[in-house]
């Protein structure tokens, strides 16, 4: 039994809050930098660049990539031979993120009270989603989640008949409803299977996969090089402005379903899709 003590686990994540806001993580930088050199609209080309050229001003005067610098949304993996000391493990996640958004000088933009909209102040609570595994280590991910993109997701309780031409049209749906308000270029999560509040945890979960991977299953991995092509062809592009690169990437993780249902989740996330991995 290995112990771990909330202090280390505090300033791990108040670290992650500042370092996820301030640099781009390694995958989506190239995919925005490859894309630039891809793309055909002149304009497209231009918005690539831009973005690119904020990246590197965000790093070098330390500023956040956007002025959205989300809820705070962690993936928690904890090992169930691990013993943590101190604090209660969700005090200390939100601890963490209390003193990353107070010390980084980032956005708060949580409120406490869906109506009644007062501002928290300090950007907690955090939304921490656990799960149990294998090992004495915590491995936590981080993925700040701004609400522009947010806001352009949706829900869709499908039918097993609708099968993978109703997966293909809904996410595109999706897409083109999202249009120019989900920032893009952006990635598309995408959750297929378990019920209907575990199809939209996997659509998130699916954002924090480096962009230009794929599924282990071969099925899937083909069916999101499909749908991004379909997305890719709508033309809405860098900005919404026109261009061949409205997403990066198409990410989909799936899960056990009942034999009456097929839930599917589409969780959009603009080109700041940030996303940091810790293990202590």
């Amino acid at each position: 039994m290995r112990t771990l003590h909330t202090d280390k686990i505090i300033e791990a994540v108040k670290e992650m809050c500042i370092s996820a806001n301030l640099y781009l993580a390694d995958d989506m930088d190239g995919k925005i930098r490859q894309a630039a050199k891809e793309e055909d609209s002149t304009l497209g080309k231009q918005i690539l660049n831009q973005l690119i050229e904020n990246m590197e001003i965000a790093g070098e005067d330390q500023t956040p990539i956007c002025q959205d610098t989300g809820m705070a949304v962690f993936f928690v993996n904890v090992g169930q031979d691990l013993h943590i000391e101190g604090m209660n493990l969700t005090d200390a996640i939100n601890e963490g993120v209390r003193r990353g958004y107070t010390d980084g000088y980032l956005r708060k933009s949580v409120v406490r009270d869906p109506l009644l909209r007062e501002n928290t102040g300090d950007n907690t609570p955090a939304i921490i989603h656990y799960d149990i595994v294998p090992g004495d280590q915590l491995e936590i991910t981080i993925a700040p989640k701004g609400f522009g993109s947010e806001n352009m997701s949706k829900v869709y309780m499908l039918k097993p008949a609708d099968g993978e031409e109703g997966i293909r049209q809904s996410v595109l749906a999706a897409v083109k409803d999202a249009g120019p308000n989900a920032c893009p270029p952006m990635v598309v999560g995408v959750g297929l299977g378990g019920d209907f509040e575990l199809a939209a945890k996997l659509a998130k979960k699916a954002l924090t996969r480096p962009a230009g991977s794929h599924s282990e299953k071969a099925h899937i991995a083909k069916l999101e090089d499909e749908i991004l092509e379909l997305v890719n062809k709508t033309g809405i592009g860098p900005g919404g402005l026109g261009g061949k690169t409205t997403a990066l990437a198409v990410n989909i993780e799936t899960y056990a379903t009942h034999i009456a249902g097929m839930p599917l989740a589409v969780n959009m996330c603009c080109h700041v899709n940030r996303h940091k991995t810790v293990v202590l």
